[in-house]
């Protein structure tokens, strides 16, 4: 059996509706498959986080965080997305 291959996308920005349907309509067209979400209004501000496989994804995790990070500056969100790795290396220290 193969890796499951994960990322986490984070998105911040102030409370407006749609914003969970943009970024799940960006992972489907990529084919980035949501595995958990969380989602938290603080005041006026929308944060979420986002578990996701990205072992089918139509593009490799560096163009997927262009991707993403284009689709934010569109609707003024701060959005990143990073492999899992990352955090894997930082519990490794």
């Amino acid at each position: 059996m193969n890796k499951i291959e994960k990322a986490v996308i984070t998105v911040i920005g102030k409370d407006m509706v749609g914003i969970l349907a943009k970024v799940s309509n960006m992972c489907a067209e990529k084919g980035v498959n949501v595995l958990e979400v969380t989602q938290s209004i603080l005041q006026d501000m929308f944060v979420m986080v986002m578990l996701v496989d990205i072992t089918d994804a139509t593009d490799k995790i560096a163009d997927l965080a262009d991707a993403f990070d284009v689709l934010g500056k569109s609707a003024n969100l701060k959005i990143h997305v990073m492999h899992e790795d990352i955090f894997n290396s930082m519990h490794k220290i």
